[in-house]
């Protein structure tokens, strides 16, 4: 199958979140005992509580890989999503928000069983962005939910490392790579977290290495999944274990390593940083966008790189205008 008979440039999978935004100050953070920046998974009634003595929020579909998905969409990419949430108003929420932006999105949401998942996002005037997930109805996620003929019709199937935790979840995972290889199509993985990369460090090594083409891992994770201090030692080990990898470090913008080919993508300009969320999700969207558009490797990662700029400029973790725009401005020779 050609690019050209594909209907899909990217297809995600990974935790269906229903994301609530809200401002709050330092004192907020600590006496919820959230840590400052970090992500706090919580169950129902953790979850319910601190949304109820949060400020007021706004609701929008969400999830690592989700938003990645919106920011194709955006960029005028055809895109699908396979996700589990409940059938109950927060799972309405997802559903219509993330079909609203041109994303396919078909997965038989659950009778039964825990609510659809949600993340309290608080950011501080430092726009330091501070996370309360209640994964639940997400987590439910099985083998069956994988449609194959969605990923044997797209160019790249993008999975988060978020829903590596449970086991079905996990079978649901192995199943998609198979299919998408089968088809002669990529995948692609982005590790996350580095308390996800901690939990499956020998996992994460053996999928760079066997299952994944194109990884994405900020500089702190790539460094957790080959133990090392030094950004330096863990780029040459994983420049040999995935076709791909492309490594943002923050303000320092990004690396692209494939084989011997190695470029190093300066950060985009911001002219204020207002919320971090999302950064990683975007800077995937706009690698990935180029990638199945035809760009060379450094146009990719500068596409990410103003992707991203974009999403941290404002609070949320979607972009607030069409990516389009930014299309011309990220396409340069590649010398």
């Amino acid at each position: 199958m050609t690019e050209e008979q594909r209907r899909y440039d990217v297809v995600g999978i990974g935790n269906a979140i229903v994301d609530v935004l809200g401002h709050a100050d330092e004192a907020f953070i600590e006496r919820e005992g959230l840590p400052k920046g970090g992500m706090t998974l919580l169950n129902e009634e953790q979850a319910n509580a601190l949304y109820a003595r949060s400020g007021p929020g706004t609701e929008c579909s969400g999830g690592s890989a989700a938003n990645t998905i919106a920011g194709i969409a955006s960029l005028g990419g055809r895109t699908a999503f396979i996700g589990r949430v409940h059938k109950d108003q927060l799972g309405d929420v997802f559903t219509h928000d993330i079909r609203s932006l041109g994303v396919s999105f078909h997965t038989p949401p659950a009778d039964d069983g825990p609510s659809t998942a949600r993340c309290l996002i608080f950011v501080t005037p430092d726009a330091e962005r501070t996370m309360g997930t209640y994964l639940g109805a997400s987590q439910g996620l099985t083998p069956q939910d994988i449609d194959r003929d969605l990923i044997k019709n797209a160019q790249v199937t993008y999975l988060e490392g978020y829903l590596w935790d449970p086991p079905k979840a996990k079978e649901a995972f192995l199943v998609a790579m198979d299919i998408a290889h089968a088809a002669g199509n990529k995948v692609a993985l982005s590790l996350s977290d580095p308390f996800c990369v901690d939990r499956y460090r020998v996992e994460f090594r053996s999928l760079a290495e066997q299952h994944i083409d194109i990884l994405f891992a900020n500089e702190e994770e790539l460094k957790s999944l080959y133990e090392t201090d030094d950004f330096d030692t863990a780029l040459q080990h994983v420049r040999g274990h995935c076709e791909i990898a492309a490594l943002t470090r923050s303000e320092k913008g990004s690396v692209i390593v494939s084989g011997n080919e190695v470029h190093v993508i300066d950060a985009a300009p911001v002219n204020k940083v207002v919320d971090t969320t999302g950064a990683g999700d975007l800077y995937a969207a706009g690698f990935l966008y180029g990638l199945t558009h035809g760009m060379s490797l450094q146009e990719c990662g500068m596409l990410g790189g103003k992707a991203a700029a974009e999403v941290i400029s404002h609070m949320g973790a979607r972009p607030e205008r069409d990516l389009r725009t930014l299309l011309d401005s990220a396409t340069v020779s590649a010398g």
